[in-house]
């Protein structure tokens, strides 16, 4: 499985410029609305030093990391819910998408028009949510006339129409469905609502060089707006941009410079792969060193379907490592000696940086 991510927001907050800083692509980034118009897909490689280390001690063809799929959709305007701009066609986009990164403009540039005339991230925030809410209650109130006919002497249909009652009573006060605290059971009963407000939800907020060096005021502005840290991450599209023009040793330079430790690129995926739970897993032979992504709890024959749904259904065992005893042991072969390699089977939950062979038989 993959990680698909889509890059939404007003028009002229730096979308597309982060899309090509993120993927290294060049979607057309202009100084007027709807400059993007059919979304633009870019696939990026997670970055994952464990891959190296594994190949220093298991000799390998190629190294094979785990992607994320980032799509950049058209800009959104006060009213695309019900048609204006390109309405319809960018809520099909983001229904497609795992997770949803919305960006917010900070930065400022006299170069660059805002579409409301005035840079004000808080009233672009809520621009943002509540397009997306009007669109989800269409959804819901098709749904509610629906159940509301068919539900008549149905017991489980009356039990889903008091649901979906409930959402739309409470997403008409301006409540986004991820914010109902709706259980896992309900949250399975509307699944094939495809609501764009349930999906996991990631803010970037586009910044300059001068934010940077004073983060903690922004994010104390940031948090109190009822935005947790685990939700938001700070990025510089121009920086990001810059970035991808170095080598790796002068992007160190230039992030330590800057006071930052990692791009803005990891720390979006790693945001990405904490909203969605998912986790990284490995296989490592002669032909190659690939990783896996899996959601966090899933057990070994999961794990195993991800690579051919043929593993998952014949599956026997797994023989198990964590990638460091495999890194100190020195391959297979050390760790096995130290004892470090077990034989896990159908119950076992796979952990992150675990290195796994199956068995299986079909």
């Amino acid at each position: 499985m993959g990680l698909s991510i889509g890059i939404v927001g007003l028009p002229n907050v730096g979308k597309s410029t982060l899309f090509n800083a993120l993927t290294r692509n060049k979607a057309e980034a202009s100084n007027y609305p709807f400059c993007t118009i059919d979304p633009n897909v870019g696939v990026v490689e997670v970055p994952d030093e464990r891959l190296q280390k594994l190949a220093e001690v298991i000799p390998t063809q190629k190294i094979v990391p785990a992607i994320v799929e980032f799509i950049d959709i058209a800009g959104i305007v006060k009213g695309a819910s019900c048609g204006e701009g390109l309405g319809n066609k960018f809520l099909a986009n983001i229904r497609e998408c795992d997770a949803i990164a919305e960006v917010v403009r900070v930065f400022t540039d006299k170069n660059v028009t805002h579409v409301s005339g005035d840079l004000n991230p808080v009233s672009d925030i809520d621009i943002i949510k509540m397009e997306l809410i009007l669109a989800d209650l269409e959804t819901v109130g098709k749904r509610v006339a629906k159940l509301t006919k068919d539900a008549k002497g149905n017991p489980k249909l009356k039990a889903d129409l008091d649901l979906v009652q409930k959402i739309q009573k409470e997403m008409e006060e301006g409540k986004a469905a991820r914010e109902l605290g709706l259980t896992e059971k309900e949250t399975e009963q509307i699944k094939d609502l495809s609501l764009l407000t349930l999906k996991p939800h990631i803010y970037i907020f586009n910044i300059d060089e001068e934010h940077l060096s004073n983060k903690s005021e922004l994010e104390k502005t940031i948090e109190s707006y009822n935005i947790k840290s685990s939700d938001y991450v700070l990025i510089s599209a121009k920086i990001e941009s810059e970035l991808n023009e170095l080598s790796n040793e002068e992007k160190k330079e230039y992030l330590a410079e800057l006071g930052q430790t990692e791009t803005g690129l990891n720390q979006l995926i790693k945001k990405g792969f904490e909203l969605l739970g998912l986790q990284t897993y490995f296989t490592a032979g002669e032909k190659e060193i690939k990783a896996w992504t899996i959601h966090i709890g899933d057990k070994a024959p999961q794990a195993a379907g991800v690579i051919h749904t043929d593993f998952e259904k014949g599956f026997i065992k797994a023989e198990t490592v964590s990638w460091k005893d495999l890194v100190t042991g020195n391959g297979w072969t050390g760790a096995k000696s130290a004892g470090k390699v077990r034989l896990e089977g159908k119950d076992y939950t796979v952990q992150n940086g675990d290195v796994m062979i199956f068995k299986f038989n079909v």
